[in-house]
């Protein structure tokens, strides 16, 4: 069930059987040569849709531009700063908390979304307090990061070893191929590939990450691995969401 697709009185007859709520979060950033520039939001939006359809969830609208301040030098990235980041979260979850909903189950595809995102948790739980919301106690975020899924990090390891790296990987490619197989990339790629560096301003990410990939071998990638993935960790995050959601 996806909110946009809903009527109000969907959504109403919906939160007489569950208070949770699924929301995608990716980012608009380069992805090296041949990866696409939403990568991390088209990864978590199919994700969390099939998690959706399992579990019975309603999967809110995909927050597509994410906290990628460090990729800014290459053409296309598009981000928010972590404060913006932070009251988009806060007013994601407070216009749903006003008419029921209790558990948000964000499925993150950008690494560089979670300190920000558990940042926007803390904020969003003192803010309702102060509103004096009735059940402000009762509300609950969580970030799974798809990525980081067991299973997942598992396949990718069988795969690719570590030519699987920390930046327009292989295992993300791959799960883009399989969901637009018809913009699937190609170009050539370096057998040398920098690593290993510490992230500071977008002028030095560029500069110690020339072609945008941090490790990574993305031409590994096909998309019969990213139906892989994608079944993985729409298995392992639908359990997630359920043991989530029937926590106290």
């Amino acid at each position: 069930m996806l909110l946009h697709l809903s009527t109000w009185q969907e959504v109403e007859a919906y939160l007489q059987q569950s208070q949770g709520i699924i929301f995608p979060i990716g980012s608009t950033e380069q992805h090296g040569p041949t990866g696409l520039i939403g990568t991390d939001a088209i990864c978590a939006e199919a994700i969390a849709r099939g998690v959706g359809d399992v579990t019975g969830a309603i999967v809110g609208p995909t927050i597509n531009v994410g906290m990628a301040l460090h990729h800014t030098a290459f053409p296309g990235t598009i981000s928010l700063r972590p404060s913006t980041l932070i009251q988009v979260v806060r007013d994601y979850v407070t216009s749903l908390v006003k008419v029921g909903f209790k558990k948000f189950y964000f499925i993150n595809g950008h690494g560089g979304n979670i300190a920000t995102l558990k940042a926007a948790f803390s904020e969003t739980y003192a803010y309702l307090e102060d509103l004096q919301i009735s059940h402000a106690h009762q509300v609950q975020c969580q970030v799974a990061n798809w990525f980081m899924c067991k299973s997942v990090f598992e396949l990718a390891k069988q795969l690719y070893a570590d030519q699987e790296g920390s930046h327009a990987t292989p295992s993300e490619v791959a799960v883009t191929q399989f969901v637009y197989p018809e913009a699937i990339k190609q170009a050539p790629l370096s057998p040398e590939v920098a690593r290993g560096h510490n992230i500071y301003s977008a002028a030095d990410f560029r500069n110690r990450y020339p072609d945008g990939r941090m490790g990574s071998n993305p031409a590994l990638a096909t998309p019969e691995h990213g139906k892989q993935f994608y079944d993985l960790a729409v298995k392992e995050l639908s359990n997630g969401y359920l043991e989530f959601l029937n926590a106290d």
